[in-house]
């Protein structure tokens, strides 16, 4: 594994155009996203710190705005591609659900949420005023990867309390991962991120 864990995303709440921030243990820049606002067709450039002036990755989507949509990731220094996300259909509207593929277009990952009612919690009292501010200290939604087919957990994304932001952590639950696999992992939970502010 290449980063120093626990790693921290983190994004503000009311900011007009979402912008996350994925730092290392030292408090050190790894990525930076700022999503444009209305796209049709997604298409996410992820940089290495706030200046924007070293592209790491791009996310395209693979059709028009669609809860079905594919994400994949390529990497911008060779062109490669490294994989891709989808949020699974059905199975996401109670509990998030999203599909791993590796560059072959092979499902090997999934993510899955922890607890729905936590994030149900978190959203109910979020919209609500001055108590909003308060939702993150009750309610702390997780996000898990696991390999398909099986119950082995691999990374590990949950929220923290935080004022004003959404903070969440990022533990590394296999010491062995690839950095291909990583990269994966960490590129899903952005993206992931980006979807689930969207519905709420």
């Amino acid at each position: 594994m290449r980063y120093q864990y626990p790693l921290k995303m983190s994004f503000k709440i009311v900011a007009v155009a979402p912008q996350i921030y994925v730092r290392d243990a030292q408090g050190t820049d790894l990525f930076y996203v700022k999503q444009k606002l209305l796209k049709l067709k997604e298409d996410i450039g992820v940089f290495s710190d706030s200046s924007k002036s070293r592209q790491l990755f791009t996310i395209k989507a693979d059709r028009i705005i669609d809860f079905s949509a594919k994400y994949h990731f390529t990497s911008s220094t060779d062109n490669r591609p490294l994989g891709a996300v989808k949020r699974e259909g059905m199975k996401s509207l109670w509990r998030a659900s999203y599909q791993i593929s590796n560059p072959a277009e092979q499902p090997l990952h999934t993510i899955r949420e922890g607890n729905p009612w936590a994030k149900v919690g978190d959203g109910c009292m979020s919209s609500l005023p001055m108590l909003g501010l308060l939702s993150g200290y009750f309610f702390h939604p997780s996000y898990i990867v696991y390999q398909t087919g099986t119950e082995t957990p691999l990374m590990k994304l949950e929220k923290q309390p935080a004022f004003f932001e959404g903070v969440f952590k990022i533990e590394a639950l296999a010491p062995n991962l690839s950095d291909e696999d990583e990269t994966r992992f960490l590129l899903s939970f952005i993206m992931m991120i980006l979807l689930e502010r969207q519905r709420g």
